[in-house]
């Protein structure tokens, strides 16, 4: 006869799934209900006050006098807000302001950063030849992230040639 009848079978996997869920959660400055619009449909449609949550890699930072304004290039966002790379597809570009000086050392070229805050307007420029026109973002938030390292995990060792194959 089995230990545990189904039931609480059920229930202890389900508390485990939580308990795992809950530890790939957002940054408390990335939570919230936002609009689940890209740069690029923002870009094509008129989509002026609403809240946006949107990231990825870092193109140029033009720090003013009181304000800092990124120039990013997107991409969807994993489970966390954190940027995601899976392919080349990117959801366009925007531009991202946020009152005060944030150092163009530090939020260097491909760094991934996201954002939070409200499409305020649309500017137009140049990338190479071709006009763009960039969703304006007024950022509540600037969430730069940590580098990630790459590990190269090694399952098994080389074959070393003393071992012999017999």
């Amino acid at each position: 006869m089995n230990a545990f009848p189904a039931k609480p079978r059920l229930v202890a996997v389900a508390l485990a799934a939580l308990l795992v869920g809950a530890c790939a959660s957002q940054p408390q400055p990335l939570q919230g209900q936002f609009t689940p619009i890209t740069p690029r449909v923002a870009a094509d449609h008129d989509s002026t006050g609403a809240a946006v949550r949107w990231g990825g890699r870092v193109v140029s930072v033009n720090p003013g006098e009181n304000r800092t304004c990124f120039e990013m290039l997107s991409t969807q966002l994993d489970v966390t807000g954190r940027p995601y790379w899976s392919t080349d597809q990117v959801g366009g570009r925007f531009i991202a302001c946020r009152t005060g000086f944030y150092d163009p050392a530090l939020f260097q070229t491909n760094r991934e950063v996201t954002f939070v805050g409200r499409v305020d307007g649309y500017e137009n420029r140049r990338i190479g030849g071709y006009d763009y026109r960039f969703p304006h973002v007024a950022a509540d938030v600037v969430y730069l992230w940590p580098v990630r390292e790459r590990v190269n995990v090694v399952t098994r060792p080389a074959p070393w040639p003393w071992w012999g194959w017999w």
